[in-house]
């Protein structure tokens, strides 16, 4: 691990839209974090979507053409509405084609004061080790996560603040049909972590055309490859976009945690997923939501929410 005060920064692709309290949020955090003075930033700020978009991509656009400080900030406007997937498949593809490597953030998620040197010096270490194919930035609140290793590999690609490398990238498939059609049970109860998390119901709901998820066929790629993910044991993502402003988020506490008030000082050296983490993950995927009258209670809350907005 590369612990110099000078090291080769990976880009860092900051995806906004229409959220600019969100936005400010994030760009100040990043600002704050180790190496982002060293770190190029590119901000893709998708179009508006309506009319109703228009004045909050504007106060987006102000924000983020304010003097913030990086290496360089280079901004890219869309004309148009892309959506988030297309706006993400789009500026990663056209940003590690040259860089080859990049670090992903999106208009709702907060940074640790080390998550760029994690990132940096994760993509450093296992550059070249083809298995390893994304950097998560994010962790889920577990139990006990004392017992875990400082960073470790699981199977499950997040999309929370991420990075990867072009070798990687390259395997990226976007024909979800084409990314499932070999799937049999078995693989279905691995994808899904032994049917404890509701992946296999977002490639149905893909393929139902009720959602457009770029990660899910990024998470199903990674799967066919028998890729690994490393992650942080304590977190250096906070999503503070669970507040159901979104575009596949509802307002949720489960998945709130503590940033990271410390560096990565060790990454494995065995190249394969972490038994302790894949069981202590799946008991938070299986448990995340309660008891039935919980669910129930958070439920009734959301719609009440909605409707009274």
């Amino acid at each position: 691990m590369n612990n110099n005060k000078t090291q080769q920064t990976s880009p860092i692709l900051l995806f906004v839209y229409n959220r600019p309290i969100h936005t400010r949020k994030v760009l100040t955090a990043l600002e704050k974090a180790d190496l982002s003075n060293q770190s190029d930033l590119f901000i893709f700020s998708d179009g508006a979507k309506d009319s109703n978009s228009i004045h909050l991509v504007n106060q987006v656009r102000a924000i983020i053409c304010e003097p913030w400080h990086f290496k360089s900030i280079t901004i890219i406007e869309r004309k148009s509405n892309l959506g988030l997937a297309a706006n993400i498949i789009d500026g990663v593809s056209s940003i590690i084609k040259k860089y080859g490597r990049v670090i992903v953030l999106e208009d709702d998620l907060e940074i640790s004061k080390y998550g760029l040197r994690y990132f940096n010096d994760a993509l450093t270490t296992y550059q070249f080790e083809d298995k390893v194919m994304e950097i998560s930035g994010y962790m889920y609140p577990i139990k006990n996560p004392s017992e875990l290793d400082e960073s470790f590999f699981f199977r499950v690609a997040n999309s929370w603040g991420w990075a990867t490398w072009s070798r990687a990238w390259n395997h990226f498939d976007t024909d979800i049909n084409k990314l499932t059609e070999n799937f049999s049970k078995e693989d279905i109860q691995r994808f899904t972590i032994d049917h404890t998390e509701n992946f296999w119901r977002q490639v149905q709901q893909f393929k139902a055309g009720q959602i457009n998820s770029w990660a899910i066929r990024w998470y199903l790629s990674i799967f066919n490859k028998n890729g690994l993910v490393l992650y942080p044991r304590e977190s250096m993502i906070q999503n503070i976009g669970t507040d159901g402003s979104g575009t596949h988020s509802d307002e949720d506490s489960i998945y709130t945690v503590e940033l990271a008030d410390k560096p990565i000082t060790s990454f494995p050296k065995e190249i394969e997923e972490n038994k302790v983490a894949y069981e202590a993950i799946r008991y938070f995927y299986k448990k995340r939501k309660g008891s039935l009258v919980n669910r129930a209670i958070r439920y009734a809350k959301k719609i009440w929410k909605k409707r009274n907005r």
